[in-house]
């Protein structure tokens, strides 16, 4: 069954979002849901954090303010897992055991879920990863879901893009972040694409970390090898940096990057530097259908620019507890469902639903993995003093879900 568009806005009449933090006490309306949100606000994942976080809080006050839960309303109890593993514990534990809480959103990395994730397994809590994108994630348990799509569908999209833009490519070089679990998992596509296709040339593989800022080395190296292509693999803060020193060295080929360079939180990193940089997308804000305008819409009206992949990403996975609690709703009487009753019916209708979300349609498989339809891929363009800029659209691929078996 389709999943209702319950995010029309309606009179503020309706019952407000309440949420929390580590520091804030509850609300304490009875019959609010407590939501986890377990996203990074500090460390070297918080830029992506929070832009997941404003998506979460639209989500919130569209869902709430459309009633759309018979008899409640959802309560975010919004902690900061930091940027590591034992942040992600933490958190979970927390909201888990303490909170109370009926699912939970994130964590942001994947090589935080990959601790975190079977805490809430072993609990019987479902999970919404929003942005976790490194191969085996939904494989952690039963109650382990994402709306993030492998990289393995959204690599080979974008190389064929490339191709594209200048049917001329032939060697191609790959830097990527060795200390970072999703970028291990995305450089494997990446290299697995470009072997696999008979026109391209791996001609080197960089190794780099999350934490460098001088990439000098590796370039020079690089760069002497002739590349026409340079896919990178890493986060806002690295990846710009070597988008950066990359142009200043000399290099005038086209770039590729991957999912973690697909946030606005790039552009004061490389400035105008980032003009045409080529970026593999689970999400394109200029996508037309209309459910992302509707998410588009409310997100600029509250924040004044147009939302990020991991915004929209964030907000889907709070619309598939919204939706399926929606659904839920309208068959059981929740206040009287035992809070482990609650969470395992909850995980089965996650399991169960179609969604027309902002990332277009999508479903999940048995096992939790995210079947996403349409996959974008855009191009940066820079404004000439630098300060701002914006994806443009260049590829909507439509991919056909499998059936669920």
């Amino acid at each position: 069954m389709a999943a209702r568009h319950w995010w029309l806005f309606l009179a503020w009449g309706a019952i407000a979002l309440s949420s929390c933090t580590a520091t804030e006490s509850p609300s304490g309306n009875e019959n609010a849901l407590s939501l986890g949100i377990a996203l990074a606000q500090t460390g070297n994942a918080a830029l992506y954090g929070q832009e997941a976080l404003q998506g979460v809080q639209v989500a919130g006050e569209l869902f709430n303010q459309a009633g759309q839960i018979k008899g409640h309303t959802l309560r975010l109890v919004i902690q900061d897992t930091g940027s590591d593993e034992a942040g992600a514990v933490n958190v979970f534990q927390t909201l888990i055991n303490r909170d109370r809480v009926i699912g939970i959103v994130g964590p942001t990395l994947s090589q935080q879920a990959f601790s975190a994730d079977p805490i809430a397994e072993q609990a019987g809590v479902p999970v919404v990863a929003p942005s976790n994108t490194a191969r085996g994630i939904p494989e952690i348990g039963a109650f382990i879901s994402r709306v993030s799509a492998g990289v393995d569908v959204v690599a080979p999209t974008a190389i064929q893009a490339a191709l594209e833009i200048n049917p001329n490519i032939r060697r191609v070089a790959v830097f990527f972040a060795q200390d970072d679990a999703f970028s291990r998992s995305e450089t494997e596509i990446f290299q697995k694409a470009i072997r696999e296709n008979p026109k391209l040339e791996l001609v080197t593989v960089q190794q780099t970390q999350t934490t460098d800022t001088n990439f000098q080395a590796q370039i020079n190296a690089t760069l002497n090898l002739k590349p026409d292509l340079i896919v990178i693999s890493g986060l806002a803060a690295d990846g710009g940096n070597l988008i950066r020193q990359l142009r200043e060295l000399g290099y005038q080929g086209l770039i590729l990057g991957g999912n973690g360079v697909n946030t606005v939180n790039l552009f004061p990193v490389c400035r105008r530097l980032c003009n045409g940089v080529l970026v593999a997308q689970a999400y394109n804000p200029e996508n037309p259908d209309p459910m992302n305008v509707k998410f588009r819409n409310a997100f600029e009206a509250k924040y004044r620019q147009p939302p990020s992949q991991f915004s929209a990403q964030a907000f889907t996975a709070v619309q598939v507890f919204a939706d399926s609690l929606a659904r839920l709703s309208q068959e059981k009487n929740l206040s009287e469902l035992p809070l482990a009753n609650l969470r395992q019916a909850l995980n089965q209708e996650i399991l169960k639903g179609v969604y027309e979300t902002p990332l277009g349609e999508i479903r999940f498989t048995p096992e939790g993995e995210v079947l996403q339809r349409f996959f974008y891929v855009g191009q940066i363009e820079m404004s000439e003093d630098g300060q701002s800029g914006k994806f443009n659209l260049v590829k909507k691929v439509e991919r056909q879900p499998q059936q669920a078996q």
